[in-house]
């Protein structure tokens, strides 16, 4: 049967698509002084798991809502492919030296995982990350990174130098050999070893044959130019939250060097803004990841501070259904998130996202997502959050053939296809637009 809302037991908004949307008033007065002012900027910071670490249904919602408010920046970005996993398609990252990294979803260890829910770092430096970014509609002009506790550890450069070094070494010359000549005998002729000539040529024994080619080293000293290439650091400043960068030009490229007074690198996350009032749109996902794994890292809470947050978007459930974890225990670990947020003195309106329909093994019902969905609507009145049901508007228990009939949906029944991820943002936009609407016309 599909899930259905008892509207007697949530807000008045009947019209909305967010329940309990009285609870946005405050972003949505951000956003309305906005448009008549055009100098802020609005932050808004999903959170979820494999749903939204690929940024393919919180791109297309990021797209929507910028074109209403404006393009204040990509927001917040990590460096996926360094981890060897997925990540968004609008900036790539590679590094010339190898990363070490750990996930939430592991049991705690003494590893950093913070804001993007994936420890990320090296114990040593000589390494260059490279970060590109492909969207245009992401160039930046000022970047910071985020580290534990805020230490400094990295530097920045959008340029190198090339420096020439001289130097010596010895002259080589070459010996094509002739019939009836023996090793001792060239050696006599260069004044080198039989030993050295063999060392050299990489000989294991003192046989030779006519027509090969031996390199000798002399006595003789030549020069030799020799170019390295050396990263200029940019000048960066800091805060309480981040070291960071301003540019008056756009970049859209630029490169993560190490701190020479560091001796690890630890690296939490990179924020991109543009010098443009509006809206950031930031997503932060871990693959297989639960309430309770945020939770378990304090430092996850501790740096959502540096994103100054204006609204949070919860989406996560789909891997607690597979734990088969019951309702009342998926509102406890939802509640204790929140509990976690507002500690570090973010109190700010909250959207919880009901998971999506998908099939468990053996493709039977999801009853687990259908249990949370319901419960999530029951208890967003007394929690004060407001409540997008995803679950609804995806057909609920009953819609997940049809929605792999219309290619929404994988083959695994769980993950949805880039088409079905950004219908979901599609949706998601226009219900928080809609709602934006009717907060608009009741003032």
């Amino acid at each position: 049967m599909t899930h259905k809302v008892d509207t007697t037991a949530i807000d008045s908004f009947s019209d909305d698509r967010i329940y309990n949307a009285k609870e946005l008033e405050s972003v949505f007065q951000k956003l309305k002084d906005n448009e008549s002012q055009k100098n802020k900027k609005i932050n808004i910071v999903h959170i979820g798991d494999s749903h939204i670490q690929s940024d393919l249904m919180t791109n297309e919602i990021r797209k929507r809502l910028q074109q209403e408010f404006g393009n204040g920046g990509r927001g917040f970005v990590f460096p996926y492919q360094l981890a060897k996993t997925n990540g968004s398609y609008n900036e790539r990252f590679k590094s010339s030296k190898g990363w070490e990294s750990y996930r939430n979803i592991h049991p705690v260890r003494n590893n950093p995982v913070g804001l993007s829910g994936i420890a990320l770092w090296r114990d040593n430096g000589g390494f260059v990350v490279e970060l590109n970014v492909k969207d245009a509609a992401y160039k930046f002009n000022s970047i910071r990174i985020i580290t534990p506790k805020n230490q400094d550890m990295f530097d920045l450069a959008v340029s190198s130098k090339t420096n020439t070094i001289q130097t010596s070494e010895p002259k080589v010359i070459t010996h094509k050999i002739k019939k009836g000549e023996a090793l001792s005998t060239i050696a006599d002729k260069y004044n080198v070893s039989v030993s050295e000539l063999k060392r050299d040529n990489h000989l294991k024994s003192n046989a030779i044959r006519a027509g090969r080619t031996l390199k000798i080293s002399t006595n003789e000293k030549r020069t030799r130019s020799v170019s390295v290439s050396e990263f200029v650091p940019l000048q960066l400043q800091s805060d309480s939250f981040s070291h960071y960068y301003n540019s008056d030009k756009a970049l859209d490229k630029i490169f993560l060097i190490p701190n020479k007074s560091a001796s690890k690198y630890e690296l939490s996350g990179l924020v991109l803004e543009k010098d443009a009032p509006g809206l950031l749109y930031s997503s932060i996902g871990v693959n297989g990841a639960k309430f309770s794994d945020y939770n378990k890292y304090p430092l996850f809470f501790e740096q959502l501070k540096a994103l100054h947050p204006d609204m949070l978007v919860f989406s996560l459930g789909t891997n607690e259904s597979y734990d088969k974890m019951d309702a009342a225990a998926y509102i406890q670990q939802l509640r204790e998130f929140i509990r976690n947020v507002k500690a570090q003195g973010i109190n700010v309106p909250i959207i919880v996202a009901t998971p999506p329909p998908s099939l468990l093994k053996a493709r039977r019902p999801n009853i687990f997502v259908a249990d949370y969905a319901r419960h999530i609507i029951e208890v967003s009145k007394t929690d004060d959050f407001a409540v997008w049901d995803l679950y609804d508007e995806f057909g609920g228990i009953n819609g997940v053939r049809r929605l792999r009939t219309e290619g929404l949906i994988g083959p695994d029944w769980v993950h949805y296809s880039k088409k079905g991820y950004e219908k979901q943002g599609k949706l998601f936009a226009e219900a928080f637009l809609k709602a934006y609407d009717n907060f608009k016309l009741k003032k």
